[in-house]
């Protein structure tokens, strides 16, 4: 049974350079670890720019905080892994 890609929601700010380096990073991961990255710029919702202002870059996957401001490889590691080992994404 072939299950769908992890989904991860990547946070961010334009011309913020740690957004940058996160989502540069997860790009090179994405090949290896096979999920689907997201990006939303808080600045173009105010509920997003209320809840995330200064933690930016932050990684989502689902409701859950993985890591902000630096990427956190086990924990996207872990994350994949939940998924692919069918104890899914906590709500």
């Amino acid at each position: 049974m072939t299950r769908d890609p992890v989904e991860l929601t990547l946070y961010y700010r334009e011309g913020c350079h740690l957004c940058e380096t996160m989502q540069q990073a997860l790009r090179g991961l994405q090949s290896r670890l096979g999920f689907v990255l997201r990006t939303v710029d808080i600045d173009r919702q105010a509920r997003l720019r209320r809840r995330y202002d200064e933690w930016v870059p932050v990684l989502c996957h689902g409701e859950r905080e993985l890591c902000h401001y630096y990427l956190d490889e086990q924990a996207v590691s872990a994350a994949c892994a939940s998924e692919v080992q069918g104890t899914g994404r906590e709500a």
